[in-house]
């Protein structure tokens, strides 16, 4: 690991140091532009070990286990339960034991200098660092600076809140052991994922949704089947309840949740999946002109509206809260960045060029790892409908190709695609069943490259595989 300066300059500096911004100084010392990265937690950041790979790591043996009691000649082989302490050690293993020495080892190998501390703006292109040891460290950079620092959990400021120590995606992701009991409210990914995982070791699983379903930004068909699922195997789930408090009256005691019509719920942990937050409150944006704690307005070079040097990738712009897509988006502003130090004109005006993060409005894939897989790109209806498109939705069993039933007995899926009338594109596709997540990659190759719906008639999926459904959609399209 570098030694850091005191006072230094550098090409760039980024402050975040999780995938984003690991990505962000890898395209900007593939450019040969010196480069600073500023991070207070773990190298690694969110994604490494608390979010996508601990997550995905629990998930996996439930949602195999699943698969496999629904294949005959197995299902047999695995009704027992899950071996509980070997999935929270295959998670803590992907979690790197919660150690960030391999990410510092590859920070080093590019050749980015690392600065251990709270990083906060002092003004233009400068940034003061606060090490653990109470060293200030003043960097300054020549070109641009990246902030790359994310979100946070949303907690609801609710009577009894504090002394409950309520469970957010951090906690949930890293329990050492099975709670008896567990309330999860809210019903997007973290809420149903983490249900679908505590659920299969053992817990008694209560979901409080406000809303009228799951998965609410997803096809609402999504949701019903996830929540089908889930209530089969023995999850509670409640809509159109919120919570008014919460209170633990002992520290190692259960939680009692109070719902608004009075109702009492005791459980022996609460999980908020209720959404995300900049975290942008301690960055010293008002010395720069911005409002500390908001989200970042970028342009598709992903620089921060009204500045010349400042960008903001990743969950801190808003655009897409998704780790392959703030990936995306440290690609397109490392090369931009690079351009304009450089001095190369950006291809601004061209939709699909590599200084725009054009698949952020239009191709954004997103899989929900539960039993059975959610998994989208692009539009919904509702959302192409809103837009102003004129399209048609065409909607497919998924049970009903060869592929299904041979990955499964009692197989149950759905898949849609949203067709532009005007373009003859696809605007948008939904899958839903076992094992469908790596179908995903065709239909963001689909919506993202434009492909016309006569081109991708040509595109022949091979027999039996699930991917035939691809045909069954394309031939309903044409048959009406």
């Amino acid at each position: 690991m570098t030694d850091p300066s005191v006072n230094a300059e550098y090409d760039v500096v980024v402050i975040g140091a999780g995938p984003v911004g690991e990505n962000v100084a890898d395209r900007a010392r593939a450019a040969g532009l010196s480069t600073a990265v500023v991070e207070v937690e773990l190298i690694g950041g969110e994604c490494s070990y608390w979010a996508c790979m601990p997550s995905k790591a629990l998930l996996r043996p439930v949602v195999a286990r699943a698969d496999a009691r629904r294949v005959p000649g197995l299902s047999d082989a695995v009704q027992g339960p899950l071996d509980t302490a070997a999935v929270l050690a295959h998670r803590d293993e992907y979690a790197s034991h919660w150690k960030d020495d391999g990410q510092v080892a590859w920070l080093d190998g590019i050749g980015a200098d690392i600065y251990r501390g709270r990083g906060r703006l002092t003004g233009t292109k400068t940034v003061s660092v606060t090490a653990p040891d109470g060293t200030e460290h003043r960097l300054t950079a020549r070109h641009a600076v990246a902030v790359c620092t994310g979100s946070r959990a949303v907690v609801p400021d609710l009577p009894g809140i504090d002394g409950a120590r309520p469970w957010t995606s951090r906690e949930a992701t890293s329990a050492k052991k099975v709670p008896d009991r567990l309330v999860i409210v809210g019903g997007g990914v973290v809420g149903v994922e983490m249900a679908t995982v505590w659920q299969a070791l053992g817990a008694r699983v209560t979901m409080l949704i406000r809303g009228k379903g799951l998965l609410p930004k997803m096809e609402p068909f999504a949701g019903e089947l996830v929540g089908q699922a889930l209530t089969e195997a023995g999850a509670g789930i409640r809509t159109g309840v919120s919570v008014a408090a919460v209170r633990r009256a002992v520290p190692d005691g259960p939680v009692t949740v109070e719902l608004d019509g009075g109702e009492q719920i005791e459980a022996d942990e609460i999980l908020f999946a209720t959404g995300r937050a900049p975290r942008t409150d301690d960055l010293g944006l008002e010395t720069v002109g911005l409002e500390p704690g908001t989200w970042l307005t970028v342009d598709d070079s992903c620089r921060v509206d009204g500045t010349t040097w400042l960008y903001a990738v990743g969950d801190v712009n808003h655009r897409a809260l998704l780790t392959h897509q703030g990936k995306y988006q440290a690609r397109i502003a490392g090369a931009a960045i690079a351009a304009r130090a450089a001095g190369v004109p950006l291809l601004e005006t061209d939709r699909w060029g590599a200084h725009a993060a054009t698949a952020d409005h239009a191709a954004v894939p997103q899989v929900v790892f539960t039993d059975p897989e959610a998994a989208s790109v692009g539009l919904t209806l509702a959302e192409a409908e809103r837009a102003g498109h004129r399209v048609r939705a065409v909607d497919q069993d998924l049970a009903a190709v060869a592929g299904s039933g041979l990955y499964a007995d009692g197989y149950r899926g759905r898949a849609r695609m949203i067709v532009d009338l005007d373009r003859e594109i696809l605007l948008g596709v939904t899958f839903v069943g076992p094992g469908i997540g790596e179908l995903l990659h065709s239909a963001t190759i689909a919506v993202a490259g434009e492909v016309p719906v006569d081109r991708l008639w040509h595109a022949v999926p091979a027999y039996p595989t699930i991917s035939e459904v691809w045909l069954r959609l394309l031939e309903a399209y044409r048959d009406v």
